[in-house]
């Protein structure tokens, strides 16, 4: 593959990946703060279309577009690295576990440690990251206002473990759909 066709898909996947990212709901009622996005979904296919540097060059080029294009202030500051670092625990484990071995029940094992994985970030960077950060920068003190062991139990870890499981279902879904146009490419 020419390096211009690379950077084509790259460029191609990350615009897509940045699209996804305004189709965004909550998944619980009462933290509707907390959305899921499907840009994962295009940053793992350019995983199996390209590499797994070329999938954290889509992650971070579609993080940088959401920068420029999209910023929306402290929100986006504080939850654009925490976003990519529970990305990349997510792509690594698919990279690692599923990649090279893609059988039904191996994907459900890879999709069980990259939610648990990803999920485990989450709760830590929320914990030393982004609660601080919150109430130092903007005010917003979630110790005060739900308690700290409230938010992360009950809220920040079944959000994370819910958009694990959505999005692990959603990627296998459209994996599979696609996989005769991948075998072309």
């Amino acid at each position: 593959m020419t390096n211009t066709r690379k950077m084509t898909i790259i460029a191609i996947l990350s615009a897509v990946s940045f699209l996804l990212m305004y189709l965004k709901f909550p998944l619980i009622p009462t933290a509707s703060f907390l959305e899921v996005d499907f840009s994962l979904v295009p940053i793992l296919f350019g995983l199996f279309i390209l590499d797994l540097k070329s999938s954290f060059a889509i992650l971070m080029v579609r993080a940088l577009l959401k920068l420029i294009l999209n910023n929306q202030g402290p929100s986006t500051i504080i939850g654009l690295p925490m976003n990519i670092a529970a990305m990349s625990v997510f792509i690594l484990a698919v990279a690692y576990f599923w990649k090279e071995n893609q059988t039904v029940k191996n994907y459900f094992k890879t999709a069980a440690v990259a939610t648990i994985g990803s999920t485990l970030v989450m709760l830590i960077l929320n914990y030393v990251y982004a609660i601080p950060v919150y109430a130092a920068f903007a005010n917003f003190d979630i110790k005060e206002i739900l308690g700290l062991s409230n938010y992360l139990l009950l809220m920040v870890l079944p959000f994370n473990l819910l958009q694990g499981i959505l999005l692990s279902l959603v990627f296998y879904v459209c994996f599979k759909a696609a996989r005769p146009i991948l075998k072309k490419v």
